[in-house]
């Protein structure tokens, strides 16, 4: 890598669209650099989620203690439930020269934007609303109300999505995941990015 900092990519997108599922694929790649930082949540665990691995799961109470001791990136508050990224390991892996994938809500990647305008931020889209609907549905995990709630929030994020930089529709996982991986390869050869690195070694010679 050329540039001294590491650069953060931040996925975000309508709930129901598979964030956490492109996710797990990406890193399951052999050939993916990227280091993952574990949002912290106030939801309860869904089958298989392991806390420290998907998310740290906290009470309301430790979330809050969180929030008051600007110990949060970013943070909010999402159909009843806290969402959170933690700072202090986002910061550290950046100044070693490594790059951080960021998995977060809408409402936090905008946070987030505003005091990291140059990550690289990655909107993950739904083929339809229909198709985003049923993978809600077919998770069995929430009430009616709360797709409808989820449904009627994803149509005000998907009108947000010229905030970001990039969109990848999220038709396959496989496909997405190579999306992402030529934006990244892309955003590392950006001229802006490496030629300091560059310029100093043409000085230097």
């Amino acid at each position: 890598m050329r540039s001294e900092r590491g650069l953060l990519i931040v996925l975000s997108g309508p709930s129901g669209v598979g964030k956490g599922t492109v996710r797990k694929a990406l890193f399951e790649q052999e050939d993916i650099h990227l280091n993952y930082s574990v949002s912290a949540t106030t939801r309860k665990p869904r089958e298989g989620e392991v806390n420290g691995v998907d998310y740290f799961f906290k009470t309301r109470e430790e979330f809050e203690e969180m929030i008051q001791n600007n110990g949060l990136l970013e943070w909010a508050e999402f159909v009843g439930n806290y969402y959170g990224t933690p700072v202090e390991y986002v910061e550290q892996t950046l100044q070693q020269g490594k790059d951080v994938f960021l998995e977060i809500e809408v409402q936090g990647a905008l946070q987030v934007k505003k005091a990291f305008p140059e990550g690289v931020f990655i909107f993950l889209a739904p083929p339809s609303l229909s198709e985003l609907k049923s993978r809600i549905v077919g998770r069995g995990t929430e009430t009616e109300e709360v797709i409808q709630n989820r449904l009627t929030i994803a149509k005000e994020e998907i009108d947000m999505m010229d905030a970001y930089d990039y969109v990848v529709e999220n038709d396959e996982v496989a496909l997405a995941c190579e999306r992402i991986k030529a934006i990244v390869t892309s955003e590392h050869c950006r001229r802006d990015r490496v030629s300091k690195y560059y310029k100093q070694m043409t000085e230097a010679e």
